[in-house]
């Protein structure tokens, strides 16, 4: 099973890099002009919608329901990424360097999976999409939370952790959907 999660993880992070990286050619860094709350906040938005169309069964608008997971990990690793820059990071960055960090941090988070997976036995296989939903709006909650303490907890992982575990949440929540058998391979150059 491990061999087939990797293989769903990649392709499905492959995918997610690649509409990460075309949209910066387009907007650039804009970013980062997102305090780490207000990326939280368009996490938020996302998952509220993906539990609306669930509870409702149908939506009025054309982004479906795998579009916000995917948009979920790339705010995920926004986050992520923003949390390491220095205040005094310029707005605009080089295509090459925010490839980088994108790199690093789905390596970081592709770790992280498979430690989990490893003590967890894959339990993810057995969930349903819609409490997916409902631990990353959870996990959003706790992070907000952890935002408005100014990231003072006293026993918390704090809000790194609960990105990474949204990240990972919301492959799960596409490799459940088939995503990872529909969505277009990536070419080689973008693969993770």
């Amino acid at each position: 099973m491990r061999n087939q999660t990797q293989h769903e993880y990649d392709h499905i992070l492959g995918q997610c890099r690649q509409l990460f990286l075309a949209k910066t050619h387009d907007y650039g860094t804009a970013w980062r002009i997102l305090r780490l709350p207000s990326v939280t906040d368009q996490i938020y938005i996302k998952a509220q919608r993906i539990r609306s169309i669930q509870e409702k069964g149908r939506q009025l608008v054309a982004d479906g329901v795998d579009e916000e997971f995917v948009a979920i990990i790339n705010y995920c690793v926004i986050a992520l990424m923003q949390a390491r820059l220095p205040a005094n990071t310029p707005l605009e960055l080089p295509a090459e360097e925010v490839a980088a960090a994108y790199d690093a941090e789905v390596a970081a988070n592709r770790e992280l999976l498979f430690a989990k997976n490893h003590d967890y036995g894959e339990a993810w296989r057995q969930m349903r999409v819609e409490s997916i939903t409902d631990i990353i709006l959870m996990k959003l909650h706790r992070t907000k939370q952890i935002e408005d303490l100014g990231g003072q907890t006293t026993v918390s992982e704090g809000v790194e952790a609960n990105y990474r575990d949204m990240l990972n949440y919301a492959v799960f929540a596409l490799i459940k959907r088939g995503a990872a058998q529909t969505m277009p391979q990536p070419d080689s150059e973008s693969a993770v």
